[in-house]
């Protein structure tokens, strides 16, 4: 298999090249040629398997110039018991008979972006071995939250390989925060953008554009690479956990082989959906892919018109990691449905750049209506799917699961719906524990760790450990910075 440019300007390249480069240099997405289909009996003949073997059926289909001990190796190293504090990895946990969360936040960082930063950093560097990569890879990420910390904690100190992280200094949690500006390792960068999402996204993306710079790092041996979504190597082990869900389903008698599901996604830079729409291509029977937005509603509205519009203003919301209003994977969705029409790619993006809209053509919305339902969730929503869920079922959702609860509460109300249906949990909730806390009792406490252990008390779980622990650590990164400084911020941590 090989993967070609969604801008359709360069060259196809083998999966170890996709990865190490991250972005293609036309600027476009790495896609593969084709989507792999599962055996017709998938569903019967893994089943029975543990996740790690699962994660090997399906990652071979994509990464073809890995040998198979490369790929085991690479998954036994990220799913483990050192790292996951679940056997199951992703458990599918049962609410009640057609409801179920699959919890995606057993990892070290307690964010879903683990499931797959604790595997690109093992296919990276064996990438670089298999093509004779002999720069140092720099790893470029700008975040919303949980990929900066979970990137950072995959790459500490890998050899061969330096990571920079740019967030959005007002825009994520203080747990968020605390997890980045404490991170250790002698490879590991953070600095805080004075701006939102899209502006670190942006300036990130223009760093990768910008040929002088890229030349400059050549010059002192080194290579810019993402842990982003953007990736490939990112993105691909997302799309196991889905398969594994349907796998989970069948395998304990909740629905029989062939029965369809629906599923929910938390969704602001379209890459944990787009994951779940691969997995449907290969075979999984989805019915409908609900996508669920905070008050940053611009998918919503996307997919109900067929415009994308992010000229409207940014809201700071309880669910920061959805905090956004460019969507960078839904142009992988744009160049499957289009069957790969780079020149439509091509003029959407620069209608997306230059007027800041853009508007895709009538049967194109109908290819992905026919598959996607969209609705979003308010904070003050949010705060009330938090109280009644845990009311109702004892289950404590974090802000971002909850706009998933609550968007699928709207789809029920909107269609009847019954099919059964998995909704992915993104993070714990002690992740975001003060806005969880402030949902369920009346808080008089101003500090975040302190509503952390009277949130545990009062739901009587546990607060993840390295949550637990970030009161104790040293802050190591205090660097802030404009979106005109991220450039020099990120010579400066290279000395270049």
């Amino acid at each position: 298999m090989e993967y070609q440019s969604s801008r359709g300007r360069s060259s196809a390249v083998k999966s170890t090249e996709a990865i190490i480069m991250g972005i293609a240099p036309d600027g476009g997405l790495f896609v593969p040629d084709f989507i792999p289909r599962l055996k017709d009996n998938f569903a019967q003949a893994m089943s029975k398997l543990t996740y790690q073997e699962r994660a090997a059926e399906i990652l071979s289909l994509y990464l073809t110039d890995f040998t198979a001990d490369e790929i085991n190796k690479s998954i036994n190293m990220a799913y483990n018991e050192e790292k996951f504090d679940h056997a199951a990895i992703a458990p599918l946990v049962k609410i009640e008979d057609g409801l179920f969360i699959q919890e995606l936040w057993h990892g070290p960082t307690s964010a879903f972006k683990d499931m797959a930063l604790q595997m690109l950093p093992h296919l990276m560097t064996t990438s670089a071995i298999k093509t004779g990569e002999k720069s140092e890879i720099v790893i470029l990420v700008a975040t919303s939250g949980d990929t900066g910390k979970a990137a950072l904690a995959g790459f500490k100190d890998v050899k061969g390989t330096r990571i920079v992280v740019f967030y959005p200094r007002d825009g994520v949690s203080k747990v968020q925060k605390m997890q980045m500006t404490t991170q250790e390792g002698e490879n590991v960068y953070v600095a805080a953008v004075q701006g939102n999402f899209d502006d670190a996204q942006s300036g990130v993306k223009r760093i990768f554009a910008g040929q002088d710079f890229t030349l400059q790092l050549e010059k002192h041996n080194m290579k810019l690479s993402s842990a982003n979504s953007i990736n490939w190597g990112r993105l691909v082990p997302q799309i196991v956990y889905y398969v594994s869900a349907y796998l989970d389903l069948v395998a304990d008698e909740h629905i029989k082989s062939g029965d369809k599901i629906n599923i929910v996604v938390p969704t602001g830079n379209f890459g944990n959906i787009l994951a779940a729409w691969y997995a449907s291509l290969m075979g999984v029977p989805v019915n409908k892919l609900i996508c669920a937005s905070n008050a940053n509603n611009v998918l919503t509205d996307f997919i109900k018109t067929g415009t994308y519009d992010r000229n409207r203003s940014f809201a700071r919301t309880m669910s920061p990691s959805m905090d956004i209003l460019i969507s960078s994977n839904l142009e992988r969705l744009l160049f499957e449905i289009t069957d790969h029409n780079s020149q439509k790619i091509n003029e959407w993006m620069e209608n997306l750049q230059k007027q800041g809209k853009y508007t895709i053509d009538e049967k194109y919305q109908e290819i992905i209506q026919d598959k996607f339902w969209a609705d979003f969730c308010q904070d003050d929503e949010t705060q009330i799917t938090i109280k009644s869920f845990w009311d109702q079922h004892k289950y404590l959702l974090d802000p971002h699961t909850a706009v998933a609860v609550n968007v699928w509460q709207k789809y029920l109300d909107a269609t009847g719906d019954k099919t059964p249906v998995v909704i992915a949990s993104t993070a714990s909730p002690f992740k975001f524990g003060k806005s969880v806390a402030e949902a369920l009792f009346k808080v008089e406490d101003d500090d975040e760790f302190a509503l952390l252990q009277q949130l545990a008390d009062y739901t009587h779980d546990s607060i993840p450990s390295a949550i637990k622990q970030l009161p104790e650590k040293e802050i190591r990164h205090q660097t802030v910075c404009s979106t005109e400084q991220m450039v020099d911020t990120l010579m400066s941590f290279l000395h270049v």
